[in-house]
Order: structure tokens, then sequence, then C-alpha cells
């Protein structure tokens, strides 16, 4: 007997959008992923089995991507944090940008428009470990040029976060 198949959804993709209550969980999971089910529905106002059934669907459905350690920098002995701006020759998603993946330095990786092609977060044991890593990148195809901003202090640092902004204050501007 043939069965009609082409109206069954797979598992992986996502089947709704999310609602709110989803919106808390991720939230509680960014903020500490070792909360168990029942804190968190404590939190959000769900019963741990609710929370589960719902973590188990948006990892299904790839919105949870992975549970991973959020290392310090000045403790795993890479204080300096930059963001290089690199020109080159031709860039996009080509095999001499994502060679720069191969450097355990680079934090972040992103093909923009603009002045540069692509923007790196950077973060290396100090300003003689970036020089050394500016001439790796400089040795790379194509590479015509860099600029980089070392950050002073940082101010904000976190993962992806799942709430909206709804109710955006009233910014007044300066009448000249």
């Amino acid at each position: 007997m043939k069965s009609k198949t082409e109206d069954v959804q797979r598992n992986g993709g996502a089947t709704r959008p999310l609602d709110p209550f989803d919106r808390k969980i991720l939230s509680a999971l960014v903020s500490d992923a070792r909360q168990t089910y029942a804190e968190i529905g404590a939190e959000v106002g769900l019963s741990a089995p609710a929370v589960h059934d719902r973590v188990k669907r948006l990892r299904a459905s790839g919105v949870i991507k992975s549970n991973a350690a959020r290392l310090d920098g000045p403790a795993v002995s890479k204080p300096f944090l930059a963001f290089v701006h690199v020109n080159a020759n031709g860039w996009g998603k080509s095999e001499r940008m994502m060679r720069l993946r191969d450097f355990p330095e680079v934090e972040e990786l992103h093909s923009v428009t603009g002045d540069a092609c692509v923007i790196m977060k950077v973060r290396t044991e100090n300003a003689d470990a970036m020089e050394r890593l500016l001439a790796q990148i400089y040795a790379l195809p194509g590479v015509r040029g860099t600029k980089s901003f070392v950050a002073l202090t940082t101010y904000l640092e976190r993962p992806i976060q799942a709430e909206v902004t709804t109710d955006w204050p009233e910014v007044s501007l300066p009448v000249e």
C-alpha cells in the first residue's frame, strides 16, 4: 500500500513561530543553561514537562543550536580584544576568506558591505600576538589591507537574545 507523504512535516524544520513562552524559555537558557526544567518552568509560568517539550521542539527545529561554555578571555590568557576590518580583492565566501576560520584567535567572521570585505572579532594574548596574527592575514592571497579597532572596555557582550522590543521608548531630538 502506498501512503501519501507530501503533507507530512519532517523533524528539524520550524513548524510555527516562537511564542512568548518560547522566548522566555530561550532567555532563561541563555542566562544559565544549567537550570532544570522545573526552575525554568517556575520562572516562565509553565510545568517542567511543558518546558521539556518546548525545549525538545526548539532543539529539533534548530532554534537551539547547541549548549556551549562561554569562556572568559582574560582567564584563558586572551585579554586583548580587537575588531579587524579586512580589505581584499574579490572576496565573498571564498576559500581564502574561509581560511580565516583556521585561526583560533578569530571568534567571529562576517562578510560585510562598506569599506571592508570582512569584519572579524579577534582575541589574542597581547599586542605582539595580534601583530603576528595580522601578519598571517596579510599573507593570505588577495588581502590588500586591514584596520584594527582595539577594545578598551567591554560594556556588553552576550549571545543572541530571543526577546524582542515591542515598546520602543520615545526619543526626542534637540531642536536647533
